[in-house]
C-alpha cells in the first residue's frame, strides 16, 4: 500500500497540503500566525476557517508532497490524496485517527453540528463560518466510535476510525445536497493521476529547471496548489497569493503571477490579468483585494499594470485574439484615467496615494511625514502604462498620440517636481512640502529603463546598490535609523521589488548589479522557501510562508537566467519561459 514518491517534500507548517482547483487544504495554520498542534482541513471558502481537526494516534510523522501527505509511524501509515477540488481521499493500515470539528461550541450563529445522513449512513459536519458541509464516508472497514452526534451547544465531535483494521474514507465540501459518494478509483491510481496532473503542470511552467534552479518544482506547487476554482467574488481560476490567512488576491499580485504562468499556462496566466478587472468600478479603479466573499474598495494598489501586460503578451504561447486586446485596452485606460481624473490635485501634473497602502508599499518610511503624497514610483508606473496604452492604441488602431503626449507631460513633471539633483522625494499635494526617505520606494523610477536621463538613472543604480544585502534588497537599508528586521515594507526583501528594480537595472543597461540582484534573490528562496517576504540580514522567511508571489518572481528570475545561460553557450539546451530580459 506504500505510494511512491510525489514531488519534492515540503514543511507542512510553512506550506499548506492542497490541490489545483480546491478551496481547501490541510495545514496546521489554524488563524493568521496561529498553528494548531494536530493537521487541520481547512476551507477559504468565505475566509479561512479550519472545519476538522486530523489527529493520528500519538508518535507519527507528517511527511508532505504535492500529491500525498502521510502521517507514518514505523510501518504503520494514514495517506491523503485529492480526489478532486472538493474531495479528499485518506487511507490507513495500523495508524487510527480522529476527525473532529475544530470549533468546540456550537451557536446558532457559530460552530459546527454533527449528524448521521439517513439518506447514505455518512456522517456530516455543517459549519456555520463557512456555510457548507462535511461528509465523510466510510469507503472500506468501519468507524470504531463516534461522539458528539446531534449535540447542540459545547460538545467534542467526532469521529474514530481504527488501528487494528485498514480502513479508507471519503471527505467532500458541498452545499445542501449530493448523491451519496459513488466508488472511485483505486487509491493507487487516484495517486498516479495526481503525479500526472503536476508533472504535466511543472513541464509547461518550468521546462527550463536543473540542478542550478533546485527550487523550482516547489515554486510550481505553491502556485499550483494555491489555484482556486471560480466561486463567490472569484470570477475565473484564481491564483490566491496563499492558502494560509492571506487568501486574497491583490491588484498587483496578480501581475506577477500571471507573468510566472505566462509561457506554460497562457489562460490560467489571462485570468490572472483580468480577475481585478472584472470588478472594476465606475471611476475605473480596481479593487484593492478579491476573495471569495468580498470585494474591497477602501484603497487601491499602483498601476503596475501596463508594465505586467507588456511582459505577460511576450510570454504568452497562446496570444489574445483581437477582442480580448479590444476589452483589456478599454479596461487599461479606464484604470489609467482614474489616475489622471481622480487622483491628480487642480493644477497638478503627478497623481497622488492617499496612503501607503496605495502604494503596496503599505507601511514604506516614504510616508512617514505623510500618507497622502505625490511620489516618484507613482509617477514612473503610469509613465509605464501611458507607454503601454499608446502601443496598444496604435496595434488597435485607435487614436494614440493622446497617450504619448500624457506620458511626456507626466515624465517631465516627475524630473521636475520630484528629483531634487540627488534622488527622488516625494510630494504633499496640500503644502508642496517635498521630502525624501531611504525607502527603496523611491528609487523605483527605474522601472523606465531608458526612458529617464541617464545621470538619473547612474545615480538609482548607486542608490539600489546601498539596498543590496548578501541575501536581496532591503527595502530599507540595513544602516537606516528606521530599519526593522520584521518591519513588512521598513526593511525586509520582498520579490515584487525585487523583480521590478531587477527589470529595470536590465534594461537600462546594468546587467552586471540586475544578475546580482537576480542571483541573491534566487539563492535567497532556495534557502529559505517563499515566505511573503525576508529577513534583510539573515534570510529568514518572515509572515506567511507560502506566498505565490514569491514563488512566481522565483520563476521568472530563474527561467531568465536559464535563458541567459543558454544564449551564452550558443542557444544549446536553452527552452523558453515566461523571461525578462
Amino acid at each position: 500500500m506504500i505510494v511512491a514518491p510525489s514531488g519534492p517534500e515540503f514543511p507542512i507548517q510553512d506550506i499548506p497540503f492542497s490541490y489545483r482547483g480546491s478551496w481547501l487544504n490541510i495545514s496546521p495554520v489554524v488563524a493568521e500566525k496561529t498553528y494548531a498542534e494536530d493537521l487541520h482541513l481547512v476551507s477559504h471558502q468565505t475566509g479561512l476557517h479550519p472545519v476538522l481537526r486530523l489527529a493520528p494516534d500519538p508518535g507519527s510523522t507528517v511527511v508532505a508532497t504535492p500529491t500525498l501527505l502521510t502521517w507514518h509511524r514505523a510501518d504503520a501509515r494514514i495517506e491523503a490524496a485529492y480526489q478532486g477540488p472538493d474531495t479528499l481521499r485518506i487511507r490507513s493500515r495500523g495508524l487510527g485517527l480522529r476527525v473532529a470539528a475544530a470549533a468546540p461550541t456550537l451557536t446558532p450563529f457559530s460552530g459546527t453540528y454533527l449528524y448521521r445522513d439517513p439518506v447514505d449512513g455518512s456522517a456530516v459536519f455543517t459549519s456555520y463560518e463557512t456555510g457548507r458541509r462535511y461528509r465523510v464516508t466510510v469507503l472500506s472497514g468501519a468507524l470504531r466510535a463516534a461522539g458528539g452526534v446531534e449535540a447542540l451547544g459545547p460538545a467534542d465531535r467526532w469521529l474514530d476510525l481504527p488501528a487494528d483494521q485498514p480502513w479508507e474514507i471519503a471527505v467532500e465540501e458541498y452545499a445542501t445536497a449530493r448523491r451519496p459518494y459513488a466508488p472511485g478509483v483505486p487509491f493507487d491510481q487516484l495517486c498516479r493521476e495526481r503525479r500526472a496532473e503536476f508533472a504535466a503542470f511543472v513541464d509547461a511552467v518550468a521546462p527550463w529547471r536543473g540542478v542550478d534552479t533546485p527550487a523550482a518544482e516547489l515554486a510550481a506547487y505553491v502556485l499550483w496548489s494555491a489555484t482556486v476554482d471560480p466561486a463567490g467574488f472569484v470570477t475565473r481560476p484564481a491564483v490566491l497569493m496563499s492558502k494560509h490567512w492571506m487568501d486574497k488576491v491583490w491588484s498587483w499580485d496578480h501581475c506577477f503571477n500571471a507573468i510566472a504562468l505566462a509561457a506554460g499556462d497562457p489562460e490560467l496566466a489571462w485570468h490572472q490579468f483580468q480577475l481585478p478587472f472584472d470588478h472594476q468600478d465606475p471611476a475605473g479603479a480596481l479593487p484593492d483585494s478579491i476573495t471569495h466573499s468580498e470585494v474591497l474598495y477602501n484603497y487601491v494598489k499602483p498601476p503596475v499594470h501596463g508594465w505586467a501586460l507588456g511582459h505577460l503578451r511576450r510570454r504568452l504561447s497562446t496570444p489574445p485574439d483581437r477582442a480580448a486586446l479590444v476589452e483589456t485596452y478599454h479596461r487599461l485606460s479606464r484604470w489609467t484615467r482614474f489616475w489622471l481624473d481622480a487622483r491628480r490635485a487642480p493644477g497638478h501634473a503627478l497623481p497622488h496615494y492617499q496612503h501607503g497602502n496605495d502604494s503596496g508599499w503599505d507601511n514604506a518610511t516614504t510616508f512617514d511625514d505623510g500618507r497622502v503624497l505625490e511620489t516618484a514610483d507613482l509617477a514612473a508606473f503610469l509613465v509605464g502604462q501611458l507607454r503601454c496604452l499608446a502601443d496598444l492604441a496604435t496595434e488597435l488602431g485607435e487614436p494614440a498620440a493622446g497617450w504619448s503626449a500624457e506620458a511626456d507631460r507626466v515624465r517631465a513633471a516627475l524630473l521636475r517636481e520630484l528629483w531634487d539633483g540627488e534622488r527622488f522625494t516625494a510630494r504633499s499635494p496640500h503644502t508642496g512640502r517635498r521630502r525624501a526617505s531611504r525607502s527603496l520606494l523611491d528609487l523605483m523610477p527605474v522601472t523606465l529603463g531608458t526612458e529617464l536621463p541617464a545621470p538619473v538613472t547612474a545615480a538609482l543604480a548607486r542608490g539600489i546598490e546601498t539596498h543590496l544585502t548578501r541575501h536581496g534588497l532591503a527595502t530599507e537599508p540595513t544602516d537606516s535609523a528606521d530599519y526593522l528586521a520584521d518591519g513588512y515594507w521598513r526593511g525586509p526583501i520582498w520579490a515584487p521589488a525585487t523583480v521590478l528594480v531587477e527589470d529595470g537595472l536590465r534594461r537600462a543597461g546594468y546587467a552586471t548589479i540586475a544578475d546580482d540582484v537576480s542571483r541573491r534573490f534566487l539563492a535567497l528562496c532556495e534557502k529559505s522557501g517563499f515566505a511573503e517576504n525576508f529577513d534583510a540580514e539573515t534570510g529568514t522567511g518572515l509572515r506567511d510562508r507560502a506566498y505565490t508571489w514569491t514563488a512566481s518572481s522565483y520563476l521568472i528570475l530563474a527561467a531568465a537566467q536559464q535563458e541567459r545561460a543558454g544564449s551564452a553557450v550558443g542557444g544549446r539546451g536553452a527552452r523558453t519561459g515566461p523571461v525578462l530580459r
